[in-house]
């Protein structure tokens, strides 16, 4: 039963591009760090290679997201935006 429960739960994204930018100077941080060196700086920078590139991945996804809305915005069409597009409540679409 408990496993049952635990399936039923829908994992939703929480993150917001605030959060992305916190991780990528906090990342910065830990490369700045002068006591770093040697493999454990190699380890930090493949990290930092990995985080950089997945940053830029959700940066180009988000870039898309919002020439998609501008389009149906310029369209008229504010109120056909697919859902995994939609900004808040669908009464909420951000006009730009």
């Amino acid at each position: 039963m408990e496993n049952e429960e635990k399936l039923k739960i829908k994992i939703t994204p929480q993150n917001r591009l605030v959060d992305l930018n916190n991780h990528l100077f906090e990342e910065l941080e830990r490369l700045n760090d002068e006591e770093l060196n040697g493999k454990a700086l190699f380890e930090e920078r493949e990290r930092a290679m990995a985080i950089a590139n997945i940053a830029q991945r959700i940066i180009n996804n988000g870039e898309l997201a919002l020439k998609t809305i501008k389009y149906f915005n310029e369209n008229g069409q504010a109120d056909k935006i697919p859902e995994p597009l939609q900004i808040g409540k669908k009464s909420e679409t951000p006009v730009f």
